[in-house]
């Protein structure tokens, strides 16, 4: 793996030496760039903005990034975001978006007009499990007894999460309930913009559970405000050990919901190399690791090409996978 790293890292820095760009420098105590601004396309506390302000850390706390900037951009699902990045392309070269599954989902059903191919994919960065939560107070501890008050009481029975009907969140709990034998359409499902709106929700007993980033969840079921009744991951996961998998409680189904960045239309090559490279050299820092763990990520890295390849695959599998639902 070390040797797969060292090999990418050293085609990105002689790529960008002989296009003219200068080697980029890597994780030496030398920046790559003096400054990222972060566009996140929903509100405080979801998991665009923790994945974004946790990139941004990660890169100024190491040195490869001299400072980071964030703007919360919410709307349309994410769609005012990205007009934003299309409509203003040539004053954000310094500009990243975060967008994650739903870039792929909203654009299948239509929500709004653009998708990946018209911003330039800069990389994919992480993985992020979606977890089902309960507020601390709720008789519910595990699905079983979700889906006993769910069977008693469908309509009655109502789950949130921080995007749009036939968005991730509403698609992930969607697929929890048809792996459990349930009807996925029969879902009460309650949408809120973003994932802080959402725990809020539930912490006020608006909603009997969430569907949402496991990430998002972690430190609140630390701090003993939520419980964390399932998990979409193959095994328990680290940041919070004592919640259960899907699996582990009959529910056969595993989810990851990727998160990376995206420049706006027609970025310069150059840009575009240093954007890849700061990203690139993050991962062997002590500082992205501590992000990473504390979140509950997992690494999942593809830039450029290998990005918009992944990107079309997962276009493909989530479309059958929402026409079979009936969400398009």
């Amino acid at each position: 793996m070390t040797t797969l790293k060292m090999g990418r890292r050293a085609l990105i820095a002689a790529t960008a030496a002989t296009l003219g760009f200068g080697t980029p420098v890597f994780a030496d105590g030398h920046q790559v760039l003096d400054e990222i601004h972060f566009i996140i396309p929903g509100g405080a506390g979801g998991g665009w903005d923790g994945t974004a302000r946790g990139t941004g850390e990660a890169l100024t706390e190491s040195g490869l990034v001299g400072s980071a900037s964030y703007e919360n951009m919410s709307g349309g699902g994410g769609g005012v975001a990205i007009g934003y990045m299309i409509e203003n392309a040539e004053s954000l070269e310094g500009t990243l978006m975060v967008n994650s599954t739903p870039i792929v989902i909203r654009s299948l059903t239509g929500v709004f007009p653009h998708n990946f191919r018209d911003l330039t994919l800069v990389s994919g960065t992480i993985g992020d499990y979606a977890a089902i939560i309960v507020g601390k107070d709720s008789p519910v501890n595990n699905m079983d007894d979700l889906l006993a008050i769910y069977d008693a009481d469908p309509a009655g029975t109502p789950i949130g999460g921080g995007s749009v009907p036939g968005g991730m969140d509403h698609l992930v709990a969607a697929m929890v309930m048809e792996a459990s034998g349930r009807d996925a359409l029969g879902v009460n499902y309650i949408p809120y913009d973003a994932g802080g709106t959402a725990m809020a929700a539930l912490l006020s007993g608006e909603i009997a559970a969430l569907s949402t980033g496991f990430s998002e969840a972690v430190d609140l079921s630390n701090a003993g405000e939520v419980k964390i009744i399932g998990v979409t991951a193959a095994e328990r996961v680290d940041a919070a050990p004592d919640a259960m998998t899907m699996m582990e409680q009959g529910i056969d189904t595993t989810f990851v919901n990727w998160r990376g960045f995206f420049g706006a239309p027609d970025m310069s090559d150059e840009k575009l190399a240093q954007y890849q490279s700061a990203i690139e050299a993050m991962y062997d820092t002590p500082e992205w690791e501590s992000v990473r763990a504390r979140n509950g990520w997992v690494n999942i890295h593809n830039s450029g090409d290998e990005f918009r390849t992944f990107l079309e695959e997962q276009e493909a599998v989530i479309g059958d996978l929402m026409t079979k639902l009936g969400f398009l």
